[in-house]
């Protein structure tokens, strides 16, 4: 516990922000499965996700809003999804390094939990909600601010680092006068903490592609993602 400790107080110097209760803050790095392997004694972070995930979203969303007066809902809903995304997530979580001090169970540790993108991205989503329960929403905002503040620039100048592919895939077939395009659920598997979906995409009633993720909508993204690749419009 002290190796965390000393883990914690250089996170916290990272994200720009010294907690009050530290303990919201290894709760945020707490995956459900440490919890579930000793026994329920420690809480894990899927209710602070929860929350973080609401005003991560606002966040973002209002701080577009304020940069790109002139632009089109369009344009601000394909800025936003471009950073409040798994993959946006995951990206800065590696960077502030929450692989390493993330608390995981021992099976999750073995089949590579830390360096799991969804895990990663939950965590960070985490600890979101752990800066707003322990300062408030202006403390929250402006330790959001500070951690994707490169992406939000990127946005800026038109460089998107991360795509919302399904957003990318509808403009492309649209273009060719496709509209029928739908993801159809194929199914669910693993424990309810831990469960992986597969979803079909199918374009003008013909299958173009599969994705599998930790949620409906994450693998729907990497269908339409591996549909844009096959068509050859990478991203």
């Amino acid at each position: 516990m002290k190796r965390m400790m000393t883990q914690i107080t250089q996170f916290e110097g990272k994200i720009e922000y010294r907690f009050n209760d530290r303990e919201l803050l290894v709760t945020a790095l707490t995956h459900s499965s440490y919890a579930q392997e000793n026994g329920g004694a420690s809480e894990n972070n899927e209710r602070l996700e929860f929350l973080g995930d609401a005003f991560f979203d606002a966040i973002i969303g209002e701080e577009l809003y304020r940069d790109f007066p002139g632009k089109e809902e369009g344009f601000l809903s394909r800025a936003r999804a471009a950073i409040v995304c798994e993959k946006a997530l995951a990206l800065e979580g590696r960077r502030l390094g929450v692989g390493e001090i993330i608390r995981l169970g021992r099976g999750e540790e073995k089949n590579g939990g830390r360096e799991r993108e969804s895990i990663i991205a939950d965590a960070m989503e985490a600890v979101i909600g752990a800066v707003y329960i322990d300062g408030g929403f202006e403390e929250a905002k402006r330790v959001v601010l500070h951690i994707f503040r490169g992406l939000i620039e990127d946005a800026k100048s038109g460089k998107f680092i991360v795509r919302d592919y399904k957003t990318a895939l509808q403009e492309v077939l649209q273009q060719q006068g496709i509209t029928d395009i739908k993801y159809i659920p194929q199914g669910e598997e693993g424990p309810d903490h831990n469960k992986t979906f597969t979803v079909r995409l199918e374009v003008e009633g013909r299958k173009m592609s599969e994705g599998r993720g930790k949620s409906k909508k994450q693998a729907e993204q990497q269908a339409a993602e591996a549909a844009l690749k096959r068509s050859q419009n990478v991203i």
